[in-house]
């Protein structure tokens, strides 16, 4: 093993600009005063609860003695759930002087009465449109003051839009009428790709800096370019190349084309800003085609780094590349976490980031040295045509790991025999685990599995006490890996069940049955619920979480319907059918995102399935860990709690309260920071699957999370519901 050399070639050695310290206080993205900053603390001005995505409030009036106490305050049914339980609410909303601005499961922005839940306006950007994305996700917005007027901005599909905060209506001077088209200023022609952005980016001055979320697959991607606009205008200030083009630093880490053709590389999770030195911390995430890099040989930089960049230029400060040409789908999941830690003796400005594989990296800051050691490790080779993995990855040796990282025989679900010897039987066939095997036509384990360890909800700190909690999966996936027809002995595409199995069997699976815990549907039976214009315009425009299909020609299009209904493609279809190389250039797609279950549903592991663990960033040791979620039905049948899988993060408290909710179960939890004790928890009317928030309004706190259900195959809500001690 080598040590990994932290200084990155190119890292600019300008320093930081300071800036005073009443001004190094942000409210919603405008600089404020000492005096105003006592307002800030009884509010959750910015995603995340601060620039610094601490997830941490100051606020301390429910505390460990009381929160037994805490009722239901006020709920707010936004009235536009799915039936089918294909939507959800992710959102993490803001809170400022009085009024909650959050959305809705069909992506609409409203602005309630925080401490009463009663609606104030709402803002419909599908309004008149002849299509509905609501199985999209948001999961948050931004609040700015720095303008003529509060103005709150947000996405839906590939818009962002600003409103004005007062009532609602759009800013008609911001871009065309109020939105920016996120397709426009990339470089290249993504008019039939999939763009847009799900996480609200980051308010530096007048900009916001945002990124977005693309298409992974094998068929063609967008780049994921950063990109900064001016608050009051609309207007692209500055871009980052996430993939460099000639000339600019990274280059040489892709083939001499890949910026014409290369996908991916998108900050997806959102970003956190340094003040002080104004600065913007991007995680990027993995580069397309997820599981096959043939086509972009090389460490693929910007991909799955943490990215430091000046955030008035957009001029790069250093990064950090935690994976090399990505395999796995380990995009970094979460905004990083800037803390102050005791570090060799002396106070260190630092920032911490989570990862799928359940790793925390932990940099200075300043420079981006790793405080803790991290190496490289030498790593399995890749037998798929055309492939050549990275030979090593760099891996953190402290802390150790918040998720185990091999899935051996021993780790099989003991939970009853049958159990035990249905896994057996499976595991034994596939290839034998151990952390980065590349992906295989036999099967792959990936454990953690693609929504990790840590995933897109992110872990809170304790901003001066060094403390991080982080939430974690501990579920196995299978990956594997199938031939298309392209690469080195490519054939014409001559049906729709080949483009089928190209570019849409990664989502809804070879067998067409799709995955209902990720809303994905089957596809059996389409030709009852959809026509076949229905499905032909869903293939040119994407929907929610589906992306846009856009590049496909009519006639492709018209073979791919005509295999859904089970018919024959017409003539003309057949003859225009060639292996088009807009279809992508892998030779190989996957079976899709196979989360591994014994037979009656179960996690294929041992349990513990979800974990919350609280980390001591200062001596990288843990204080305690304990499982997060349960399963009421193994309970009664006298197993401990098993935890569950879980998506959104928790907060902190300056009383030393967790608040999180997350789990399978579809409880909300307030935990004891300092052992991990379970103090209260209640049942939510959907799966709390959102970041919380909390505030004070007329003396009095709030702690209110998103139920919007939809996840792990749980019912859809459309509900926000606030706590509060009794009055």
């Amino acid at each position: 093993m080598t040590r990994t050399n932290y200084r990155q070639p190119g890292r600019s050695t300008a320093r930081p600009t300071r800036l005073p310290a009443l001004a190094a206080l942000v409210l919603g993205g405008a600089f404020v005063t000492a005096a105003q900053a006592a307002f800030a603390g009884r509010d959750w001005p910015v995603y995340l609860g601060d620039p610094t995505s601490s997830h941490f409030s100051t606020l301390t009036q429910i505390d460990r003695g009381n929160v037994h106490r805490l009722r239901v305050a006020w709920i707010h049914h936004s009235g536009d759930a799915r039936a089918d339980n294909r939507s959800q609410i992710q959102c993490n909303p803001l809170i400022i002087d009085g009024v909650l601005y959050g959305t809705t499961p069909g992506l609409k922005l409203m602005a309630l009465d925080a401490a009463t839940g009663r609606e104030l306006w709402r803002f419909d950007p599908f309004a008149g449109a002849d299509r509905n994305s609501s199985l999209g996700v948001n999961r948050g917005v931004v609040y700015w003051a720095g303008g003529a007027e509060p103005c709150v901005y947000f996405t839906a599909d590939h818009y962002l839009y600003a409103v004005r905060a007062r009532d609602g209506r759009p800013v008609e001077s911001f871009g065309d009428g109020g939105r920016v088209d996120l397709r426009e200023g990339l470089g290249r022609d993504v008019s039939g790709l999939h763009v847009l952005s799900n996480t609200p980016g980051a308010v530096w001055n007048n900009l916001l800096i945002l990124g977005t979320r693309v298409a992974e697959g094998p068929g063609p991607s967008a780049p994921g370019h950063i990109r900064a606009y001016d608050l009051r205008t609309g207007r692209l200030v500055w871009t980052f190349h996430t993939i460099p083009q000639p000339g600019e630093f990274g280059y040489e880490t892709w083939p001499p084309d890949a910026w014409k053709y290369a996908g991916g590389v998108n900050c997806w999770t959102g970003m956190a800003v340094d003040v002080q030195r104004g600065w913007v911390f991007c995680p990027t995430g993995s580069a397309a085609f997820d599981f096959w890099g043939g086509d972009r040989l090389g460490a693929n930089l910007f991909a799955n780094c943490l990215l430091v960049l000046d955030a008035a230029t957009g001029r790069r400060i250093w990064h950090f590349q935690v994976v090399h040409h990505d395999l796995w789908d380990r995009d970094l999941p979460a905004p990083p976490n800037l803390l102050t830690v005791e570090h060799e003796g002396r106070r260190i400005e630092a920032v911490a980031q989570c990862t799928k594989s359940g790793h925390v990296f932990l940099f200075d800051r300043e420079t981006g040295r790793p405080l803790f050691p991290v190496e490289e490790t030498v790593v399995p080779p890749s037998d798929l045509e055309g492939e050549s993995a990275w030979p090593t990855q760099p891996l953190p040796r402290k802390p150790a790991p918040f998720a185990r990282q091999v899935f051996s025989a021993a780790e099989i679900t003991d939970r009853t025999p049958e159990a035990r010897r249905a896994v057996m039987e499976r595991f034994v066939r596939l290839r034998p685990h151990v952390p980065f095997m590349p992906p295989s036509r036999e099967g792959t384990l990936i454990f953690p599995g693609f929504d990790g360890g840590a995933e897109w909800g992110g872990a809170a700190v304790d901003p001066e006490r060094g403390i991080l909690y982080v939430n974690s999966n501990e579920m196995a996936w299978i990956l594997t890996m199938v031939e298309t027809g392209a690469g080195t002995n490519a054939v014409p595409l001559t049906s729709g069940q080949q483009i089928f199995n190209r570019i849409c069997a990664a989502c809804h699976g070879l067998d067409r049955r799709g995955d209902p815990t990720r809303t994905i549907p089957s596809l059996i039976g389409v030709e009852r619920r959809l026509t076949k214009d229905q499905v032909h315009s869903l293939l040119q425009t994407g929907r929610g979480v589906m992306p846009s299909f856009g590049f496909l020609s009519e006639w492709q299009r018209e073979s791919v319907v005509a295999f859904l209904f089970g018919e024959e493609a017409p003539d003309a279809a057949k003859e225009a059918m060639t292996g088009d190389e807009l279809l992508g250039r892998s030779p190989y797609t996957h079976t899709g995102y196979n989360r591994f279950f014994d037979p009656d549903g179960y996690p294929a592991v041992r349990p513990p399935w979800g974990t919350l663990n609280a980390i001591d960033l200062n001596t990288g040791e843990y204080l305690w860990r304990i499982p997060l979620g349960e399963l009421p039905e193994l309970t009664a049948q006298g197993l401990p709690p098993t935890g569950t899988e879980n998506y959104g993060g928790p907060i902190l408290t300056a009383s030393g309260l967790l608040f999180i909710g997350a789990t399978k179960d579809e409880m909300f939890r307030a935990i004891d920071a300092r052992n991990g004790r379970i103090l209260w928890q209640t049942k939510l009317p959907a799966g709390g699957y959102a970041t919380p928030a909390t505030y004070e309004v007329g003396g009095r706190q709030y702690v209110v999370i998103a139920c919007g259900g939809g996840k792990m195959g749980t019912p859809s809500g459309d509900a926000y519901v606030a706590f509060a001690l009794p009055e």
